[in-house]
């Protein structure tokens, strides 16, 4: 009795010199624990997945509707601002005494101002207008007169302050209501001159270009929530605006995401009738940090707001995610039981024995080990002891054939993978007949028609641009010399990050001033008419520019080529999925960052073109323009947007076409594959990452252990052994080299 309980003891003292942190220890426990997380994650990710009334996807998409709105207000109110601000530079001293010059250059070039104005500040003189009449009493900070005019001031100091006025306010954009409850944004900027005066245009605030319809309200608020212009239906406008600008203040001090919008945006779950509910969306037209946009200090925002018919149905799938939970538990169990048995068990039975013979205990024979290399270190061991009783070396004993453990740790593999693939490669495909709301399908019209008008009044503020130059150019009656024509041009360039180049043309095609990259106009050829022109419909990339005839100047023109890059930016918004521009031929001349695009290829998909062929042929309509279409296995929702409303572009017949795979929305359908493919992929890398662990750091040193035990057995006495890792095959090859040394003596015993 006292022997067995020495000898239980001595065996635990043996177990205790193992190493606790190294071998087949970590691995296999790693791998139960995170097939036990797999298996948790599956059953908890694949439960049914209600509609929640209104899908995720559509709330989503409103909100991305919102963001389009809001940077097409924000940039067309920049636009406005450097307008004006551009105009008032270039009235520079020696035409500071002809006010009424630059009335006309404004009403030339710039239709959309409903009223402009020259003011002296210090006089509250009115110099020169055109138009409505401006509120100039909120510029000067006095009270106007019952013609409209300004109240007077001290002319002998400017600085003064009347005793019934404020302070002027300050130059750049800011909004005034007017009597009649209409919203005016005034832009004032100085003008240079020996007297300081001041330019000032009113322009109506507008909602974004974004089609309503019957049942869309789109709305612009300040930060106290006032609307300040609105579209479509006035469902609860008031309570929309002032709900969406409070949750907009309150995500107003988040850091945007790189790429994402620049401002507080986001969704809202309003209350319904039935079973109709409404979907809003809203977005502040900010900026990021760092970033100049005179616009967006406003403290303006978009909220869109769309009637949404409840979906009460579900996506059942917590059934099979608890299926395959207990599934992958058993066969955590059997995977745990098989390494256990066939790695872990056998090295320690192996680094007892090899103790057990290097402390000189040789009085019973090696136990027989199952497992080709564990029975083959067993066999060495044996033929060891015998050696150490003074038998001569022999490679009789060495064990062959069996089932190794690297054959285990395969077998085991597959056993997880065929889990894991099905998932990640099979089960709980949606497909192409997933039922999609209609309200994406007219969202993506709506989002592609104003990215359409987007690119349209970003082409036509670049000719307006160009046209300004020109009218500085052909100012004076005199030749304007060279230097100077190059010194407006470089100051455009600069300032507009649109064009690469900036150049003059006379009647004959030939280049008199230029700035920026090469200019592309064809030579030998006369300027084209006062508009936006395609130069080529093949080559590397596309060549689009602005022409302006110089007023008076013989047949001069002003040409501004648009950087291609530029392009890309106006298509490029985050959720359209992708989006191209394309011109009358149906060849791409720009498309969205993320996927990229050769110039002048045709569009991808052959239903892409018909889309495009019908929405060219009815131009005014919003039917026909976006589609659902389903093809063998997959379904996108596409949209057709061409160029509509005139202006210097209206002869180049371009179209926005945008193509979104429902895959990529979040439908209950699509949310439940992608969590299927997840738990597939969760179990994939677990597998792989233990059992590769496994096989790196035990499976391959044991293979080497066998051979160096058999060589050592075999009766090489002069390699010495010294283990790579702290673990139990290193323990073993520790053991073996002791045994060697014993052997190397001239007794070949201690």
């Amino acid at each position: 009795m006292s022997a067995s309980r020495g000898s239980r003891r001595r065996r635990t003292r043996r177990r205790a010199d193992m190493p606790l942190l190294g071998g087949a220890r970590p691995p296999i426990a790693a791998l139960l624990a995170l097939l036990l997380a797999v298996a948790g994650t599956t059953a908890l990710v694949l439960g049914d997945r209600d509609r929640a009334l209104v899908d995720r996807a559509v709330l989503t998409s409103q909100q991305h509707v919102a963001e389009d709105g809001a940077l097409s207000l924000r940039a067309s109110l920049d636009e406005s601002v450097t307008d004006i601000e551009r105009a008032a530079a270039q009235f520079d001293g020696d035409r500071a005494g002809a006010p009424d010059a630059l009335m006309d250059q404004l009403g030339k070039v710039y239709g959309k101002w409903r009223g402009t104005a020259v003011v002296d500040p210090g006089s509250g003189t009115l110099l020169a207008a055109r138009g409505e009449n401006i509120p100039l009493a909120t510029v000067l900070g006095g009270k106007s007169d019952k013609a409209g005019q300004p109240g007077a001031r001290n002319a002998k100091d400017p600085k003064a302050k009347d005793p019934e006025a404020g302070a002027p306010a300050p130059l750049g954009p800011q909004l005034v209501r007017l009597p009649s409850g209409e919203t005016r944004m005034l832009v004032v900027a100085a003008l240079r001159g020996e007297r300081p005066r001041l330019l000032v245009a009113s322009g109506t605030l507008n909602v974004p270009g974004i089609s309503s319809g019957e049942d869309r309200s789109l709305l612009v608020v300040d930060s106290a929530g006032t609307v300040l212009a609105s579209d479509g239906p006035s469902v609860a406008r008031k309570a929309w605006a002032k709900g969406a600008r409070k949750k907009a203040a309150a995500e107003s001090a988040k850091t945007p995401e790189p790429g994402g919008h620049p401002g507080a945006s986001g969704h809202l779950m309003g209350t319904g009738r039935g079973d109709t509910r409404m979907a809003v969306g809203y977005a502040a037209a900010g900026r990021v940090p760092g970033e100049t946009s005179p616009a967006g200090g406003l403290g303006l925002s978009v909220v869109t707001s769309v009637e949404i018919t409840e979906d009460p149905s579900a996506v059942r799938t917590q059934a099979f995610g608890l299926v395959a939970a207990g599934v992958l538990l058993v066969l955590a169990l059997i995977v745990g039981w098989v390494l256990l048995t066939t790695v872990q068990r056998p090295l320690l039975q192996l680094y007892l024995e090899s103790r057990r013979l290097a402390r000189g205990e040789l009085d019973r024979p090696v136990r027989r080990f199952k497992g080709r290399e564990p029975a083959r270190v067993g066999a060495a061991l044996e033929s060891l002891r015998r050696q150490l009783l003074g038998e001569r070396p022999t490679r009789s004993g060495r064990a062959r054939g069996g089932f190794g453990t690297r054959g285990s740790v395969i077998v085991c593999a597959v056993v997880l993978l065929a889990w894991a693939a099905p998932l990640l490669l099979l089960v709980n495909r949606a497909g192409g007949t997933v039922a999609v709301p209609q309200q994406l399908v007219e969202d993506q019209r709506r989002r592609t028609d104003t990215a359409s008008d987007r690119v349209r009044k970003a082409l036509n503020e670049g000719w307006a641009d160009v046209a300004s130059v020109a009218q500085v150019i052909g100012a004076d009656d005199r030749e304007a010399s060279e230097a100077a024509d190059r010194a407006v041009l470089e100051k455009t360039l600069r300032e507009h990050g649109r064009y690469r180049a900036v150049y003059v043309v006379d009647g004959a095609g030939k280049v008199l001033a230029h700035a920026g990259a090469a200019a592309h106009h064809p030579a030998g050829k006369a300027p084209h008419d006062d508009s936006v022109v395609q130069l080529n419909t093949s080559g590397k990339e596309p060549l689009i520019a602005a022409y302006a005839a110089v007023p008076g100047g013989k047949g001069r023109a002003v040409v501004g080529e648009y950087d291609p890059q530029f392009l890309v930016s106006m298509v490029t918004r985050p959720g359209l999925g992708q989006v191209w521009l394309i011109d009358k031929g149906h060849r791409i001349v720009a498309a969205d960052r993320a996927h990229g695009f050769r110039a002048f290829t045709k569009l991808p998909s052959g239903h892409l073109d018909d889309l495009a062929v019908t929405a060219a042929k009815h131009p005014g309509k919003t039917s026909g323009t976006a589609v659902l279409h389903r093809g063998k296995g997959t379904s996108d929702l596409a949209a057709a947007a061409p160029f509509t409303g005139g202006g210097a572009v209206k002869d180049l017949g371009w179209q926005v076409v945008s193509s979104q795979p429902t895959s990529w929305l979040e439908l209950p359908e699509y949310r439940a594959q992608r969590r299927t493919m997840l738990a597939g992929l969760l179990g994939v890398t677990a597998a792989v990452a233990c059992l590769g662990w496994l096989h790196i750091i035990v499976i391959r040193p044991l293979l080497g252990l066998a051979d160096q035990a058999e060589a050592l057995a075999g009766g090489d006495r002069r390699t010495v052994l010294f283990p790579q890792h702290h673990d139990e095959t290193g323990a073993v090859v520790r053991n073996l080299e002791l045994i060697r040394q014993q052997l190397a003596r001239p007794s070949g015993r201690t």
